[in-house]
């Protein structure tokens, strides 16, 4: 029988049966994918890992205590041989064998009556390869489909089913490949892309040659107005029966206007969905390798936006609530109010020796890292002319990350 490919076939199991016998390793990493499709999985094995453990805890996993009988697998749809004993493994098999149900085993798949596929799943197609019992093959070329099936060059985009409405996508801190995979889809099913400035723009040059690209940098000068605009073509366009991606930097609703555009979707009965992004405060230290917090040094971190000073008439940050915090602060487009608000936090309590980390285009290519303290942060800034954009960090985390500077 080893001469002859396997027949392929898409199993539908949910509600069905499926036992794994063993609860080592290899079942950990298949009991995942049987319950994402549904299945009522039974676990057959004297001892679990831990994972397995808490899966049986959380009610999804029913687990038999013991070693397997061949009883175990009445009314049974599949079943998955996964111990480390040859022998059992060869009991399960010659039982579901009887029972006339498929069987995988992960000792010897010569010996199975069924192999398990690198599976992989794009915009409702799921792709399945098997390559002779070569795993590692199997999922090279998985992902070089599910690659084609993301980037259209597999697929046309026209073959999709991409319903009208508005996705809000987060294009991360700015580095194209820290997009996460449901945002690169997005964009490549869309019809009209409209642009952030902070958005990963080398991205934008992968688009379809047919999309609509509205750049935000373009429109009427003036906040309000150019919101105004943007909140207008989004709707727009999606009323004419269009995929719109409102195409973002950082996370949408981080100091963004993001539920603005929520807002005004929903007005106009227009379908509107999330995918975030990285949130810079968060990423960007930490790619600069500065951890915002540190066991013994900061239990809490608070981002605030720096947009305004302290004592602006608008502003709606309690500074000497920030500057009498322990923890990490965290500022964004705080560039040009950076030595107002470190005045404020001395003020408000902090030592102006409280070490603060400037990350200037953090995650790009022209990223440094200016090192400084509350009472030097002016001059520093100047000296090394530090320009936005730039995520500033404020507290002992910046100590722990450059412990020389201070010494």
């Amino acid at each position: 029988m080893d001469d002859f490919p396997p027949y392929p076939a898409g199993l539908r199991l949910a509600g069905r049966e499926v036992v794994v016998v063993g609860g080592g390793h290899v079942a950990q990493r298949r009991v995942p994918a049987l319950l994402a499709v549904g299945a009522l999985v039974t676990v057959v094995s004297p001892v679990v890992t831990p994972a397995l453990e808490g899966l049986v805890g959380g009610g999804e996993v029913r687990w038999v205590r013991r070693r397997f009988e061949s009883g175990d697998l009445d009314g049974a749809w599949y079943v998955i041989a996964a111990t480390d004993d040859h022998a059992a493994n060869e009991l399960v098999g010659a039982a579901a064998e009887e029972r006339r149900i498929f069987c995988v085993r992960s000792d010897d798949a010569t010996q199975a009556s069924a192999w398990t596929p690198a599976v992989g799943r794009h915009a409702g197609v799921t792709v399945a390869v098997l390559a002779n019992r070569e795993p590692r093959r199997s999922a090279a070329v998985r992902d070089e489909i599910l690659e084609g099936l993301r980037e259209g060059t597999i697929v046309a985009r026209h073959q999709r089913d991409r319903p009208s409405g508005v996705v809000l996508v987060g294009g991360g801190p700015g580095d194209p490949d820290l997009m996460s995979v449901a945002g690169r889809k997005a964009l490549m099913e869309a019809d009209v892309v409209v642009a952030d400035r902070l958005a990963p723009r080398e991205l934008l040059s992968e688009l379809p040659s047919d999309v609509e690209l509205v750049d935000v940098a373009k429109l009427p000068r003036g906040r309000s107005a150019q919101q105004e605009e943007i909140n207008r073509i989004i709707v727009a366009r999606a009323l004419e029966g269009k995929c719109v991606v409102r195409f973002k930097g950082g996370d949408n609703f981080v100091f963004g206007r993001g539920y603005e555009e929520v807002l005004a979707c929903r007005e106009a009965g227009v379908p509107v969905t999330v995918i975030p992004g990285l949130t810079s405060p968060v990423a960007v230290p930490a790619v600069a390798g500065i951890p915002i917090t540190h066991r013994g040094v900061a239990h809490e971190f608070t981002v605030v936006s720096g947009h305004l000073p302290p004592g602006h008439p608008e502003s709606l940050v309690n500074w000497s609530a920030v500057a009498g915090m322990s923890g990490t602060v965290v500022l964004m487009m705080a560039v040009h109010n950076a030595p107002a608000i470190a005045a404020a936090l001395i003020d408000g309590g902090r030592p102006d020796s409280t070490p603060v980390a400037i990350v200037c285009d953090g995650t790009m290519p022209t990223e440094r890292t200016v090192v400084s303290s509350l009472g030097s942060l002016k001059e520093d800034m100047v000296a090394q002319e530090v320009r936005a954009p730039a995520i500033i960090v404020v507290g002992e985390v910046v100590r722990v990350a450059h412990p020389r500077h201070f010494s």
